[in-house]
C-alpha cells in the first residue's frame, strides 16, 4: 500500500493507494479512451467493502481490480456495496457484471432512471437521442459519421437497473464513516457525490475534475438547461464545507472549493465567448463551436476525434441555452435548426 499524497505525478498507475484511514484510490483502465482511467475507491471495515464507482466492464479493469484488492489482503467477494456516481459506462458497468456473479448491492442517483431506461431499451439504435440532437443543432454531417460508425453495432449487455436510487439527504452508514449523498446534476441529470464530512473527503465522482472540465449536455433524456443545473450543483458543493477532492478522473487535490471557483470562472469566461459568436454571425450550436477554441491546447473543432466533436457541440450547445435563460440570447427552431440571436 502506497499514501497517496495529492501529486500530479501519473494518476493511471495501477495499484491501491491509501488517500486517508480506511480508504484506497484504485486506477482501472479505460480503452482508447482520453480520460485514461477511472479511479474507484475502495472504503474497507470489518464488515466487508463498499465501492465508490466501479470502472467500465472492459477487459483489463477487472484483472486490475482484483491485483489492487489483493494488495488490501481482500476479493471483489468482500465487496458488500456499489455506490456509483452516475450511470456512464466507466463508472457503472462493472458493477452491473460483478453483480451478476457475486450479488452485491448496486445503488444510483434517482435521477438517472430516465436516461438509463432508455439506453436499456432493446429497440434503441446506438446514441439514437444525441443524433437527433445533433441534427437540430446544426450538425447534420457529424451525425451521419457518428450514425455510421454505430450502425449494426450488437445490442449490449452492460445495463440494467440499480437495486435502489439514492435522493439528496441520503445517508449511507459504513463503520463510523457516514457519507451523506448530494444530489449534484449537470454532467448527467442525477449524478450524486458522496461527502465524508468526519473525515473531510467528497467522492466527486465527475462533478468537480482537478484538470478538465466535465461534459454537459450529453445524454439520453437532457434536463432544460444542463449547464444551468451544473453550475447550480457547484454553488450547492460550495456551500458545503471544503474537502479533499476524491475525483473519478485525475489525481487527488487538497481542496474542493478552490476547484469549484476555477470551474465557475471558467464557464463564465466560456459563456462570454459564446455570446459573442452569436453577436458575430453565429446561429447554431455547430457555428458557435466551430469559432471556439478547445482543450487546453486550444484546438479548432475540427482539429478533434469524431466523438470528441459530439461532445463539443453538446456543451456549446447548453452555453448557449443558458444564455438564453438568462436573458441574453433568444432561440428559435426553424425547419428542423435551432437558431440562437441576440436578445
Amino acid at each position: 500500500m502506497t499514501l497517496d499524497d495529492g501529486s500530479p505525478d501519473d494518476w493511471t498507475t495501477p495499484g491501491a493507494f491509501e488517500v486517508a484511514p480506511g480508504v484506497w484510490r484504485v486506477p482501472l483502465p479505460l480503452p482508447d479512451d482520453g480520460l485514461r482511467a477511472v479511479n474507484v475507491y475502495v472504503l474497507r471495515h470489518d464488515d466487508g467493502l463498499v465501492l465508490v464507482d466501479s470502472g467500465w466492464a472492459v477487459a483489463g479493469a477487472r484483472a486490475t481490480l482484483d491485483a489492487a484488492l489483493e494488495e488490501l489482503d481482500s476479493t471483489v467477494k468482500d465487496v458488500r456495496r456499489f455506490l456509483v456516481t452516475h450511470m456512464h459506462r466507466d463508472h457503472y458497468t462493472q458493477a452491473v457484471h460483478l453483480r451478476r456473479e457475486f450479488g452485491m448491492r448496486v445503488s444510483l442517483g434517482a435521477g438517472e432512471r430516465p436516461s438509463l431506461e432508455v439506453t436499456m431499451s432493446p429497440e434503441r439504435d446506438p446514441l439514437a437521442e444525441q443524433l437527433d440532437r445533433l441534427r437540430l443543432l446544426g450538425a447534420g454531417e457529424l451525425a451521419d459519421t457518428l450514425a455510421r460508425i454505430t450502425r449494426g453495432r450488437a445490442p449490449e449487455e452492460d445495463w440494467e437497473l440499480p437495486d435502489d436510487w439514492f435522493r439528496g439527504g441520503d445517508e449511507v452508514r459504513h463503520g463510523d464513516r457516514i457519507l451523506h449523498v448530494v444530489e449534484t446534476p449537470g454532467h448527467t441529470r442525477g449524478h450524486v457525490v458522496f461527502h465524508d464530512t468526519g473525515s473531510r473527503l467528497l467522492f466527486a465522482g465527475d462533478h468537480v475534475l482537478p484538470t478538465i472540465t466535465p461534459s454537459i449536455g450529453f445524454e439520453p433524456v437532457l434536463s432544460a438547461n444542463p449547464l444551468g443545473d451544473f453550475l447550480g450543483s457547484l454553488a450547492l458543493v460550495r456551500q458545503r464545507p471544503d474537502a479533499r477532492l476524491l475525483p473519478a478522473h485525475g489525481p487527488v487535490t487538497p481542496s474542493v472549493h478552490a476547484r469549484v471557483d476555477e470551474l465557475v470562472a471558467h464557464h463564465g469566461a466560456r459563456l462570454d465567448e459564446t455570446e459573442v459568436a452569436v453577436a458575430r454571425g453565429a446561429q447554431s450550436a455547430y457555428e458557435v463551436a466551430s469559432r471556439l477554441r478547445w482543450t487546453r491546447r486550444e484546438r479548432e473543432l475540427g482539429d478533434l476525434d469524431v466523438f470528441n466533436r459530439m461532445l463539443a457541440v453538446t456543451e456549446t450547445a447548453a452555453h448557449l441555452d443558458l444564455l438564453v435563460a438568462q436573458g441574453r440570447l433568444t432561440r428559435a427552431d426553424v425547419d428542423g435548426l435551432r437558431c440562437y440571436a441576440g436578445a
